[in-house]
């Protein structure tokens, strides 16, 4: 289990998808449901999050001081755990334009073209859901309008891998729902400075606000304002374990995307795949964080035992072989199954972040396929691909989220808002119902609502 060095911003911030970079205390699962035909020939516990209780009480400490002490309580705790004081925590144009300067063209273009291409898919989001209203009986309309939140607050996290694509994951779904306001925080660096690419996408991204605040304090100052935050109606990102902690406990206060652990990937691949290729992509979360789950559903023997070949082949020359051997040989998972449909089965039961399904038809398993963050079909669809560029969204449930929900999206900073209005004979029609319910329920002032509308159509 990876450690982490304090409750603030960078220091063990490490998973690089927003389904969150969290070092947590694992629970496991002791036994798997299982399905037949099976065969592991590599498992793993399953875990659960849990957070031991001295992060809960930690937590619980640093927001009750931001809500107490405000702007004062974010200093300290930014030079405690960050080791960095600073003028203001409010990150400056001048910071933002020295941010640009400090990266090579090529850089800024990367990091622009993945904002066009988030952009571009979360547009075609927000083009399909609509508002309607129409008169379902004589007298009586109802509808729904779908409108953003007032104000969104995200958090970029640091860490082992700062993470360049988040900014437009979390803020460009905010911008294209038409948030009106929209904070972002992100750790300084020891200089007090944010990670310039970090920076520049922040910005670029369409952030209104940014602070240099990591951290449960940045969640705590976002939730509940201090007097240079004002407050937000959402906050969404990913954090090591003291701001997912963070996170659930404000939540009801405000709204959150979800909580989440580690990143995830499942690869279903059967013998038309490539085992170099199917190492490599599951080295490709394992390097994120040695927490990180990577799991491998092969309908094939050979193409499971080739693959775990080349996953030690791969580890001798891998930059990050430290963080993913361990990865690999506490959390890495090899499933042997029968046929198509119990690779289906056991990918749903395990309801993972990312699905990958490395086969000639992909397609094929796609239909059977309904517990993931996000789906990636065919040898050439890599998880890197929506992590970093391809325009969906990275932000992703874990941990068996995704049998309930789905990851961030522009419906995440939206609402929707039910109407109705009656005319006196529209009222009249349905009072006899409502009355009736009231009188099942024992609820007798709204029973006289209702039948005080009876009469309504003679007026």
């Amino acid at each position: 289990m990876a450690a982490v060095a304090h409750a603030g911003g960078a220091a063990g911030a490490h998973h690089p998808c927003c389904a969150g970079e969290v070092t947590t205390a694992y629970v496991a699962r002791s036994a798997w449901s299982g399905v037949q035909s099976t065969t592991h020939i590599k498992g793993t516990e399953r875990p659960t999050l849990e957070f031991p209780p001295e992060v809960t009480e930690a937590v619980t400490e640093i927001i009750g001081s931001v809500r107490r002490d405000g702007d004062e309580a974010v200093a300290e705790l930014t030079q405690r755990f960050d080791g960095v004081e600073r003028d203001a925590i409010r990150v400056s144009a001048a910071e933002i334009a020295a941010a640009a300067d400090a990266l090579a063209a090529d850089e800024r273009e990367a990091i622009e073209g993945t904002i066009a291409n988030v952009r571009e898919f979360h547009e075609h989001q927000r083009e399909h859901l609509e508002g309607f209203e129409r008169e379902f009986r004589p007298g009586i309309r109802m509808g729904q309008r779908v409108i953003p939140v007032d104000s969104a607050g995200v958090y970029v996290p640091g860490g082992r891998y700062p993470l360049v694509a988040s900014p437009a994951m979390t803020i460009l779904p905010a911008v294209v729902a038409g948030v009106e306001r929209i904070v972002a925080c992100a750790p300084p660096q020891a200089d007090g400075t944010i990670q310039p690419a970090q920076l520049y996408a922040m910005d670029r991204a369409g952030a209104d606000e940014i602070y240099a605040i990591g951290g449960a304090q940045a969640i705590a100052a976002m939730a509940y304002g201090t007097e240079s935050v004002a407050p937000v109606n959402v906050v969404t990102g990913p954090g090591n374990m003291y701001t997912t902690e963070a996170k659930r406990q404000v939540f009801g206060h405000v709204g959150v995307d979800f909580l989440a652990g580690p990143t995830e990937v499942l690869i279903i691949a059967d013998e038309t795949a490539d085992p170099a290729l199917v190492a490599t992509d599951l080295l490709a979360q394992a390097e994120h964080d040695t927490e990180s789950r990577v799991v491998l559903i092969a309908t094939d023997q050979t193409l499971a035992e080739e693959t775990i070949e080349e996953v030690a082949a791969q580890l001798e020359t891998l930059p990050t072989e430290e963080t993913a051997r361990i990865a690999w040989a506490d959390n890495g998972e090899v499933i042997l199954v029968a046929d198509r449909s119990t690779a289906v089965e056991v990918a749903n039961e395990y309801a993972m972040e990312h699905l990958q399904v490395m086969s000639d038809e992909p397609r094929a398993y796609m239909d059977g396929l309904v517990n993931y963050g996000s789906l990636f079909l065919g040898h050439h669809s890599p998880v890197v691909f929506g992590d970093k560029a391809v325009g969906t969204n990275h932000c992703l449930p874990t941990l068996e989220v995704s049998k309930y929900t789905g990851g961030v999206w522009v419906g995440t900073y939206l609402k929707t808002l039910t109407h109705q209005e009656l005319t006196a004979d529209g009222a009249a029609s349905i009072a006899p119902l409502a009355a009736k319910i009231c009188e099942l329920e024992g609820t007798h002032a709204h029973r006289f609502s209702a039948e005080a509308r009876l009469d309504d159509s003679d007026a």
